[in-house]
């Protein structure tokens, strides 16, 4: 069953409930931010490095720490490429049914694993999306205590479901706004059509004269 329509009216309700969140980013202002989850991925993620780079733009992953240290090289080339890295956990389990200490576990090996790979500091890798975008009032001031940033959406075409890509582009053409942060998989789910798609969306969102920029600038548009 797919709840793709039901996602632009709960980003509308968490959103303000839920401040502390990056959402989205500043409303006047036209740029937007592409961001992928469940990667990386040893053929969808270099297919949508590719794309990216025909277009010079710089986007947002999201990684498991479990795909990082299976496919380092992939992490290091997703940095190498200028593009943002944060934290999506070690395995794509739900933070809420996680206690304390196995979700600072989870974050912390995931780190580590970024670290590794791309040759950073640890400390530095702070953005946390929580897997299927789902947490509570707890795991937010978990998050928060450990000085970590939880980055959520406002886009989200639902596109590990593979509707179609000709659909996951319509929905994030129609939803997209300035500030916009977009939801996309370079997963085992839905990645397969990441590319594409992607190479479908971003001449159409460029024509409507959007400028991309990564989900650490985005943060600083919201002051």
């Amino acid at each position: 069953m797919q709840f793709a329509p039901l996602y632009p009216l709960l980003y509308r309700v968490l959103a303000p409930a839920f401040p502390n969140c990056l959402w989205s980013g500043k409303p006047g202002d036209r740029a937007i931010a592409l961001s992928f989850d469940d990667g990386p991925h040893p053929q969808h993620t270099p297919a949508v490095l590719e794309v990216l780079r025909q277009h010079q733009i710089q986007a947002s992953f999201f990684c498991l720490g479990i795909w990082v240290q299976q496919y380092p090289e992939i992490a290091k080339a997703i940095v190498a490429d200028g593009h943002w890295i944060g934290l999506h956990g070690y395995t794509h389990h739900n933070f809420a049914r996680l206690s304390a200490q196995q979700l600072h576990h989870s974050l912390w090996d995931t780190q580590a694993a970024i670290a590794k790979a791309c040759g950073l500091d640890p400390q530095l890798i702070r953005d946390v999306r929580p897997p299927n975008g789902l947490f509570t009032p707890r795991t937010l001031k978990l998050l928060q205590q450990w000085h970590y940033r939880p980055v959520m959406w406002s886009v989200v075409p639902e596109d590990w479901e593979r509707p179609g890509i000709s659909r996951v582009t319509q929905r994030v053409i129609t939803q997209t706004q300035p500030g916009s942060l977009i939801v996309l998989h370079d997963g085992p789910h839905g990645g397969q059509d990441c590319a594409p798609t992607l190479a479908n969306l971003i001449p159409r969102l460029i024509a409507a004269n959007y400028r991309f920029i990564t989900v650490d600038e985005l943060w600083q548009t919201t002051g």
